[in-house]
């Protein structure tokens, strides 16, 4: 029998990237060490890191960078990357488009200038935060079970909620009743026993 992995995740003191990967931990009930580090730590460890870059995974010892990677190998060691190629080919297709969109709130995300930064966020929900809560409101609509891929939770499922959360909570509270459907999956995600236990525990953070 093969010893049990030893998991630790270091990622800084925010959801941002590592919380979909905190969040497949949390469902798959698999226990692991949440390493969260601040700025000063940041620069010594930065040249240890494959890329340069936050979050890293090891798995006994061995360390696998770049939180989609990360996502991917959990998502098929936990069961949560659909039941067949074209289920999780579907789940890469959600994914990328959240990258597409992250990329796209760079600038907001970076911006200090309070003013520049309201100019920005306003644009952007326009040109692409309300076209994407439409298109994600279209698909579940149309895979009909309640979830985005299949008719059981995926690592999409997760992604989606971990996004769709933060929008609901942080940056514009009480818009998601626009979209009823999607309104109705954060709740039903955020009901499951292991995430809901996961949110409540979690440290609470500005990202």
């Amino acid at each position: 029998m093969s010893a049990v992995p030893r998991w630790k995740l270091t990622y800084f003191n925010s959801r941002g990237r590592a919380e979909t990967i905190r969040l497949l931990f949390a469902q798959a009930d698999v226990p692991y060490e949440d390493i969260r580090i601040d700025r000063t730590q940041w620069s010594a460890l930065k040249e240890k890191t494959p890329f340069g870059q936050l979050p890293i995974l090891e798995v006994d010892g061995k360390v696998l960078a770049q939180s989609r990677a990360i996502e991917k190998y959990l998502a098929k060691t936990f069961g949560l990357n659909g039941k067949t190629d074209w289920e999780s080919a579907k789940i890469d297709e959600l994914i990328q488009s959240m990258e597409d969109l992250h990329n796209k709130l760079s600038p907001w995300f970076t911006e200090q200038d309070g003013v520049k930064k309201v100019e920005i966020f306003t644009r952007l929900f326009e040109e692409e935060i309300t076209p994407f809560l439409k298109r994600c409101e279209q698909f579940l609509i149309k895979n009909g079970t309640g979830y985005f891929v299949g008719d059981q939770l995926t690592l999409a499922d997760l992604a989606l909620y971990d996004i769709l959360s933060y929008f609901d909570e942080k940056l514009m509270p009480g818009h998601l009743h626009k979209y009823p459907k999607l309104a109705e999956f954060i709740e039903q995600v955020g009901n499951l026993p292991n995430i809901k236990a996961w949110v409540q525990m979690r440290p609470k953070t500005g990202h």
